[in-house]
């Protein structure tokens, strides 16, 4: 069952590359696709974080990670790309001006 703020295939592969490398410990129980969606369905709808969809990673690991890519600044990164390919889109340079 998927979500309308689920990310699509396309998405995943521009964002994917962007999300810190797991480090070499016991395999994920979630993808960092499943914890994305889980961000994403939480900052769609408004919800609070304990009331996430079952279906979804819990609640704890979906904050938890949303929490350390702040604080590690992932997102920012995950803007500054997403900024930069739209601007390319509408033939744009990257510093804004003319």
């Amino acid at each position: 069952m998927g979500y309308s703020s689920d990310v699509t295939d396309r998405e995943w592969e521009i964002i994917e590359p962007l999300l810190p490398q797991k480090k070499k410990t016991r395999p994920p129980v979630w993808t960092k696709r499943q914890i994305l969606n889980g961000i994403f369905y939480q900052l769609k709808n408004g919800c609070n974080w304990g009331d996430l969809p079952r279906n979804l990673p819990p609640y704890s690991t979906v904050f938890w990670h949303y929490k350390q890519w702040c604080e590690d600044g992932i997102w920012k990164n995950i803007m500054t790309e997403l900024h930069g390919r739209m601007r390319e889109q509408v033939k744009k340079n990257h510093s804004g001006r003319p």
